[in-house]
């Protein structure tokens, strides 16, 4: 299959430089993501019939626009040197370095190159122009690139987005983290996986209604949601096929958004307000007692992220920093569509459910 090919590169500003000036402190939330990589989607759309220079200008147009109302996607990672303790804290400085905007061609691929393949084919990858990148880095590197819907001359900010961070009241202000804490070179390491085989797998409706139904039936509830249950499934579906001993130890982490749960955070909050957490059992506890039980432990472990818990982490958080990476290669990787209809599996070799 053809490889991508670069036609041009630019960098994009924001329309009237209202994205200038200014600068966003980040929270424990936003830190503890430092060290993984750029988090980078594409969309598919079929090829328009107008003149492609004309496209392009159009493009960048109405991403100069869009960033004139996200002003923060302009601009760049910072830090200050706290000499006095030997930390460090982390800014966005909304000075308006742009983001960055590619033309690029890949000859002779089709939608159907890209969807019908049993694995993802690597020029999907090719695509994307940040890979291998960490987020550390977007001190040198555009943060983030983003085509809205006002490319269609629509866009609603009846209610403008919160740039602001949030803080717990009381909490130190910015957030001072160990300079030791920072390994550059660790965070390379471990942005740096070994070659893994994508598979995308769909599930119906009806299948994940199954699902849903089957569990809070074993365990005799209806709040196990669907959700839950087809991460119950999920789980159990990867540690079977990896052959696991009966007592070896296996973990499923999950996110647990924080937006409904602190009451004090801002309705249009822009920006990260998640935690991770994890639910632990013996493999074969997972494969004996059918797909409610996981999925149970799920739901309790989520209940219980409760907007204290998510304060305290946020209190705590400059003390003893905790970092996500994705060291270890073995490591089950899960996106799930919010409307629960398919979801992405990574897995080592081959990848299947049964």
């Amino acid at each position: 299959m053809a490889a991508v090919r670069l036609v041009s590169t630019s960098t994009v500003c924001a329309e009237n430089n209202k994205a200038s000036g200014g600068r966003i402190k980040l929270n424990s939330w936003d830190i503890r993501h430092l060290q993984i990589g750029y988090i980078q989607k594409g969309l598919v759309f079929a090829c328009p019939m107008q003149d492609k220079d004309t496209l392009i200008r159009h493009l960048k147009t109405s991403l100069s626009t869009t960033l004139h109302h996200f002003p923060l996607l302009a601009g760049r990672l910072a830090t200050t040197q706290h000499e006095d303790d030997d930390t460090v804290s982390f800014f966005i400085d909304c000075n308006d370095a742009g983001a960055l905007f590619i033309h690029a061609a890949a000859d002779g691929v089709t939608v159907s190159d890209i969807v019908k393949p049993f694995y993802v084919p690597s020029v999907v990858h090719s695509c994307f122009p940040l890979n291998g990148l960490i987020n550390y880095k977007g001190i040198t590197n555009p943060l983030l690139g983003v085509q809205s819907e006002i490319s269609k001359g629509s866009i609603n900010l009846s209610k403008p987005p919160v740039f602001q961070r949030w803080f717990p009241d009381g909490m130190d202000i910015p957030v001072r983290i160990p300079r030791s804490c920072i390994d550059v070179n660790q965070c390379e390491d471990d942005s740096v996986q070994r070659p893994t085989l994508e598979r995308i797998f769909h599930f119906s409706k009806e299948t994940i209604a199954e699902l849903k139904a089957k569990a809070n039936t074993e365990i005799g509830t209806d709040k196990i949601s669907s959700l839950q249950a087809l991460l119950s499934h999920i789980w159990r579906s990867v540690i079977r096929n990896r052959s696991f001993e009966p007592n070896e130890d296996t973990k499923y982490r999950i996110v647990v958004g924080a937006r409904q749960r602190c009451r004090e955070l801002p309705e249009n909050y822009f920006g990260n307000a998640i935690l991770g957490t994890f639910v632990a059992m013996k493999a074969k506890e997972l494969m004996e007692q059918g797909i409610g039980n996981p999925a149970w432990r799920l739901n309790r472990e989520i209940a219980a992220m409760t907007g204290e818990r998510l304060k305290k982490f946020l209190e705590s958080g400059p003390a003893s920093p905790e970092f996500i990476t994705l060291r270890g290669g073995d490591a089950l990787i899960t996106t799930i569509r919010l409307d629960s209809t398919c979801m992405v599996l990574t897995l080592d070799g081959e990848s299947r459910l049964r």
